[in-house]
């Protein structure tokens, strides 16, 4: 649970695990991420060896990105986290004709990074 004044790191978002802040910068500025978010267990007590990390991302409005580029995207948070990531895209949850889901996912999602 550790959380630095790193520029454009979100004060203090208790995490279960600790997050490689610069390495998570870096990825996002590469990725034009202006909006890193983290949701589901990581944030909370349930957050186990063998859970994921769910990651929602708002990207730049110059950035296309399509499919091929999501999963790259996943990859290297995989790598990064050394674990399973789960990665949407906050527009695609907004749009997600799953109120229950929304609901769930911006209502417990914490922005860790923000560009900027």
């Amino acid at each position: 649970m550790k959380q630095t004044d790193v520029a454009g790191f979100k004060p203090f978002v208790p995490t279960a695990i600790a997050l490689p802040e610069a390495a998570i910068a870096q990825f996002c500025q590469r990725w034009k991420v202006e909006e890193f978010y983290l949701f589901g267990s990581v944030l909370r007590n349930d957050f186990r060896p063998d859970s994921d990390i769910d990651v929602m991302v708002q990207f730049a409005p110059d950035a296309h990105w399509g499919l091929l580029e999501l999963v790259r995207m996943k990859r290297e948070l995989e790598e990064m986290f050394g674990r399973k990531v789960d990665i949407l895209t906050k527009k695609s949850i907004e749009q997600s004709k799953n109120w229950i889901r929304r609901k769930e996912i911006l209502g417990t999602a914490r922005l860790f990074y923000v560009q900027g």
